[in-house]
């Protein structure tokens, strides 16, 4: 990897992005939880949430991962609150196709993740970019899932 692609990599934009990450405080009885775990470089990344009628009501984390990891959860816990299953779904996967695809950015209100365009040239990254959008859509099912058999 050439300086100047690290350079682009870790762009200033994604420094602040990781230096400033919302909602890092855990729920105290949320609905579901879920951690998830990269192997390649080994950045976890823990997801409570809360539903209401549907919609996340209340999101806590706990985020270990590198900076690309951490800008990530940044730009999800920016627009995460509100946002339904389909929403967060559709996210993660507009996500991981820009990444591996060359696909857009992910719609409004996600379009945040642009920043991390430069990440699609590093796979070994991937993974810890996808633990906040892939924690997150697994905890609103669990949470569903819960609520259908109460």
């Amino acid at each position: 990897m050439a300086e100047t692609d690290l350079i682009k990599l870790y762009s200033g934009r994604i420094l602040e992005l990781a230096a400033d990450i919302p909602l890092t405080n855990r729920l105290e009885s949320p609905d579901a939880t879920v951690k998830k775990r990269s192997p390649l470089c080994g950045s976890t990344v823990t997801v409570d949430v809360s539903l209401k009628e549907g919609r996340i009501s209340d999101f806590g984390q706990d985020v270990k991962a590198c900076a690309l990891g951490q800008a990530s959860a940044s730009v999800l816990a920016r627009h995460v609150i509100g946002r339904t299953r389909a929403e967060i779904e559709t996210a993660r996967d507009q996500l991981r196709a820009m990444l591996t695809e060359n696909g857009p950015v992910p719609d409004a209100p996600f379009s945040d993740y642009a920043v991390l365009e430069p990440a699609r040239d590093f796979r070994n990254r991937h993974a810890s970019i996808m633990l906040a959008l892939d924690a997150t859509a697994e905890a609103v099912s669990d949470a569903e899932a819960r609520a259908d058999c109460a």
